[in-house]
């Protein structure tokens, strides 16, 4: 994967437009979430001038995997829009915890889909996520909370990542959903960290 990172000023038009249209293809047409969109784009009151994106890249240039960044000392999803999922605890408002949302790692084209294994698809999401908390990490973050499916959790255990859940989990959708914080390795604030995932 190649990964590109940045905030609406700083991606080019293309790249921003093409992470929004991949969101659209995941979100809403394939999971089938209710989320506002103009039948091509999906984004959200989140989306904003500070917002930090991270795409993956194939090759051939195509998105294989989003993500959505935040810092908690503003507006964010979990806080605004989930705080059920917090069993009546305040929302963290810091700049040292970021929101990850709108995380996928899926190839959308057919003929990869169709060969993609579910192990394989594990490790590329794994593979983001990590490059997700060294930039988060990187920006000053201590920690990252987000709001995932129940089956999440088990895909971070197995890897060795340390999270706990902030709730119990709650049913949207047919699926079960909660809010976890995930810790960040002091290791991964390192410049040189930073340097060798991009």
């Amino acid at each position: 994967m190649h990964i590109v990172a940045g905030t609406a000023s700083n991606l080019s038009t293309s790249a921003f437009s093409a992470m929004a249209h991949y969101r659209y293809r995941v979100f809403v047409e394939k999971l089938g979430w209710k989320l506002a969109n103009d039948g091509v784009t999906e984004l959200d009151q989140f989306d904003r001038d500070d917002t930090l994106y991270v795409m993956a890249r194939e090759r051939d240039a195509r998105l294989s995997g989003v993500a959505r960044l935040l810092p908690t000392d503003r507006p964010y999803l979990l806080s605004d829009v989930f705080p059920n999922l917090l069993d009546g605890r305040p929302p963290p408002r810091s700049a040292k915890v970021w929101e990850l949302s709108r995380f996928a790692v899926t190839d959308l084209d057919a003929s990869n889909a169709a060969t993609q294994s579910l192990s394989d698809a594990s490790c590329r999401a794994l593979a983001l996520l990590d490059v997700v908390m060294r930039l988060a990490a990187f920006g000053g973050a201590d920690e990252l909370i987000t709001v995932s499916p129940l089956g999440v959790e088990r895909i971070l255990r197995r890897a060795g990542i340390v999270a706990h859940r902030m709730g119990r989990p709650v049913r949207l959708n047919q699926h079960f959903v909660y809010a976890c914080r995930i810790e960040i390795e002091p290791s991964m604030r390192s410049r040189s960290c930073f340097r060798s995932v991009l």
